[in-house]
């Protein structure tokens, strides 16, 4: 594979994994990419801990669980990512971004564009969805057979100050890197995001992980080998579009939107 393909070909993964141990010599692999990323004066800010445990990957899981459905059933979910939501694929060919919701739970289809309204909401409760989505988000970690946890340095995590910044932008050079060789190796990857939705949840796993004073837990990811044939979730929260060059780049100034289109040389 390219660096190009590689690129390309990014995915994160919404569904299962291949029950099969993560090798040591791809876990080796995945953290010696993440230590090549560009970081601040070379401060490599970014710390990790990869779980494989059974018990702490099941713990985990459940609080991922159970953050998913508390964030449904109480409708913060919707109401702080509606935004996101496409309806139509013209609306997704307009915009460009964000998720199109083309796949729901068959109960919920017929009211695809209700699901963010009160009305919705109720009717949501009522077929118990957020339970179910729930239980999905719970069995998908819980099958996952490695785990990550990325934490940043406070000495130079701050913030509130210009290295705060630094220290974040690292990060996710490092993780990129990371996301680029989990393509390589057959991989997949997905980050664990619910339990930081409420904060109760994720102060569980910190103090799960030991997480010391000196580290700020950042994230959690899932990652896995991949199963030749992949099922969508019961929704789907991927998405391949991508904005058009001339809805991002400009030309010189903010005011000339790019080209969408290559340009003819000039003669």
């Amino acid at each position: 594979m390219t660096l190009e393909e590689a690129i390309l070909n990014r995915r994160t993964t919404n569904g299962p994994f291949r029950p099969d141990p993560v090798r040591p010599e791809h876990q080796r692999r995945l953290m010696e990419a993440a230590a090549h990323a560009p970081s601040h004066f070379n401060s490599q800010p970014w710390r990790f801990v990869l779980i494989e445990r059974r018990e702490t990957i099941a713990r985990i899981a459940r609080i991922a669980g159970a953050s998913m459905t508390r964030l449904i059933e109480g409708g913060i979910f919707f109401e702080r990512y509606r935004r996101y939501f496409r309806f139509s694929q013209e609306e997704m060919d307009a915009r460009r971004d964000g998720i199109f919701i083309d796949h729901l739970p068959a109960p919920l289809r017929p009211f695809t564009r209700q699901i963010f309204s009160d009305a919705g909401l109720a009717l949501m409760r009522r077929l118990g969805v957020p339970a179910r989505l729930g239980r999905d988000n719970e069995a998908l970690v819980r099958s996952s057979p490695l785990l990550m946890a990325v934490l940043l340095d406070r000495a130079e995590y701050r913030p509130q100050q210009l290295s705060g910044f630094y220290s974040v932008f690292g990060m996710g050079a490092a993780m990129e890197n990371i996301w680029l060789t989990v393509g390589e190796l057959g991989m997949g990857i997905q980050f664990v995001s619910t339990p930081m939705e409420i904060p109760e949840y994720w102060a569980e796993i910190q103090a799960l992980l030991e997480v010391p004073e000196d580290l700020e837990l950042m994230a959690v990811y899932r990652l896995g080998y991949l199963p030749e044939e992949q099922r969508r979730p019961s929704i789907d929260w991927s998405s391949r579009e991508r904005k058009r060059l001339s809805q991002y780049v400009f030309r010189e100034t903010c005011c000339t939107p790019e080209s969408d289109t290559l340009a003819e040389p000039t003669r």
